[in-house]
């Protein structure tokens, strides 16, 4: 009985550590942009490479901006993946500081 109550108590502390943190409704905002509009190339985890595109937590506004709108590189910036291949997504232009905050969580 003791090790079903133990177990039980395990179960639910990994639980409660598997909840998603709590978000600015801005980055909530990116969080939900992301998902409809970046992870059919990049990974549905920030953090992780996707199947075409690389990780991109921590990606700044400039990059974002940069990439996402016109298809190009801040100054100086080195790319993760040598490619060309992500078109410019200028629908987003009113979205590029929520995924910004977003992405730097």
């Amino acid at each position: 009985m003791r090790g079903a109550v133990v177990a039980a108590g395990a179960a639910v502390l990994l639980l409660a550590a598997c909840e998603r943190v709590q978000l600015s409704p801005e980055a909530e905002r990116g969080r939900r942009v992301y998902v409809s509009q970046c992870t059919a190339c990049h990974a549905f985890e920030p953090s992780q490479p996707g199947p075409v595109g690389p990780e991109v937590k921590g990606a700044t506004r400039d990059l974002l901006e940069a990439k996402v709108l016109r298809g190009t590189y801040p100054p100086g910036h080195r790319p993760k993946r040598p490619t060309s291949v992500m078109p410019p997504q200028t629908h987003l232009v009113g979205d590029i500081d929520a995924l910004a905050a977003y992405l730097k969580n």
